[in-house]
């Protein structure tokens, strides 16, 4: 059993507070004064939350780019001992095809993370309502312009729905994995039926990982374990184009059958996702949602025994090939191995206001700040968007990708797997578009603290 240091992980590592604090902004930063910047990051050091703080008002938490580094010190070569994707950044033409990014997600075409508006810093901001939000914003504001070193190139506002849907209308946040040492398991099981408990070292740098490996540190010439106790953020802003999706779903159920209803098109688009609206898993509910209008984080399934073929979660689902369990291969103890090797923890949240009708396109920008922490980006989250979400040969399937976040090709199809033959339903148009992102790096509190020195200095 891991022994985690707590008072040196950051808190959003451990927990996405958003149960206690629904609100958030995320600051996009950049350094214009590297002196005054490392005076600024010595100020808001006091503020940045850790895994044993119980705070009840905020919390705060702070990340870094690969170019931010080398500003505060960090020099080329101390670099190479980070993450090879870290360091090149999320829109080289090698993390652009891994990760799908072209047409209208072509870096290019984002609003925040290319090279024409690179960031810095990600500092992340929680609150328990938004006058408290408000209170810390303009007190983190202040202390811009007092440091003469930050510029504030956006702030991003997210948050969690009351029913913790997101704007495809579907629970969001079921089935996450836990961390090993942090009694998470328990917790969670008594919520959903089952956990899934990985070794700290998937998530948290210095720890033993599900490889029975230590991964190596990233280090400095002063500091040889800079990277204990730290981990790597993934940052995607994910537009979701509501409207094209379940005007497509309802030009699709009427396709198939002419008399369609509104609860057919709530499965089609459930058999999308793998899950009904409240998150019940279709596997397990292949007719209806057993919880309408409600939610059901029931998350005690798995796919070789009860659901081999796909025909109640289809193969290609969202959900399952995200997340593929015991199905990857024909032998489901070695499914479920390597299937662990590959997760992540999401910590993302939506953004924009609920659309009051799915069927007509509004005009406002919604969806998901997608945020996700692993210790290792090529072996998980990227191997998860190239291996599974974007891969054509998927499993037994051909010429496919993810439903829902998908790569679109010429003509994209998806399969309903059924008897006596399957259900292929084509032309899926992109319903979601990539609008910024980047790879950051979290710091333990030490580490964060080493950025603050002036090389040279003890």
């Amino acid at each position: 059993m891991a022994s985690l240091n707590f008072p040196d992980i950051q808190g959003f590592v451990l927990s996405s507070y958003a149960t206690k604090m629904p609100c958030a902004n995320y600051f996009l930063l950049k350094i214009t004064d590297v002196k005054n910047c490392r005076a600024w990051l010595l100020q808001v050091l006091p503020d940045i939350t850790t895994g044993t703080d119980r705070k009840n008002d905020f919390s705060l938490n702070i990340a870094f780019t690969s170019p931010a580094l080398k500003q505060l010190g960090i020099t080329d070569k101390e670099l190479t001992t980070f993450s090879p994707a870290f360091q090149e950044g999320m829109i080289t033409a090698t993390r652009q095809q891994i990760l799908g990014d072209t047409g209208n997600s072509d870096p290019k075409n984002w609003a925040w993370g290319n090279e024409q508006y690179s960031v810095d810093i990600l500092l992340l901001l929680f609150a328990i309502d938004e006058t408290m939000l408000q209170k810390r914003v303009d007190i983190l504001k202040n202390t811009f312009v007092a440091a003469s070193g930050i510029d504030l190139l956006q702030i991003l506002a997210a948050g969690r729905q009351p029913d913790s849907k997101e704007h495809f209308g579907f629970l969001d946040g079921v089935g996450q994995p836990t961390i090993e040492g942090t009694g998470q398991k328990e917790r969670q099981k008594n919520r959903t039926g089952h956990a899934t408990e990985l070794k700290a070292g998937e998530f948290v740098l210095g720890y033993e990982n599900e490889m029975q490996k230590v991964d190596p540190l990233p280090a400095t010439g002063t500091m040889p374990e800079f990277g204990r106790n730290g981990t790597y953020l993934v940052f995607r802003q994910m537009e979701q184009h509501v409207y094209d999706f379940w005007n497509y779903v309802k030009t699709t159920a009427n396709s198939i059958n002419t008399q369609s209803s509104i609860k057919d098109q709530e499965k089609l688009a459930a058999k999308m996702v793998g899950r009904w609206p409240s998150g019940a898993p279709i596997s397990e509910y292949p007719d209806s949602d057993p919880a309408p209008g409600s939610t059901n984080e029931e998350n005690n399934f798995s796919y070789a025994t009860a659901d081999p073929s796909g025909f109640g979660c289809p193969i290609g689902a969202h959900i399952r090939r995200t997340n593929p369990r015991d199905s990857l291969f024909d032998d489901p103890d070695m499914s479920t191995l390597t299937v662990r090797r590959h997760r992540i923890i999401r910590r993302g949240r939506s953004y924009g206001d609920r659309t009051q009708d799915v069927y007509t396109d509004d005009g406002k920008s919604r969806g998901l700040h997608f945020i996700c922490i692993n210790s290792n980006i090529e072996r998980q989250f990227e191997f998860i968007q190239q291996s599974w979400v974007n891969n054509l040969g998927f499993s037994t399937l051909d010429h496919e990708t993810d439903p829902l976040v998908g790569q679109r090709n010429d003509n994209s199809v998806y399969s309903l797997q059924g008897c006596p033959a399957r259900t292929r339903i084509h032309n899926l148009p992109n319903f979601v578009t990539i609008k910024g992102g980047a790879y950051f790096f979290m710091p333990g509190m030490a580490a964060l603290k080493e950025l603050t020195r002036e090389p040279g200095t003890v």
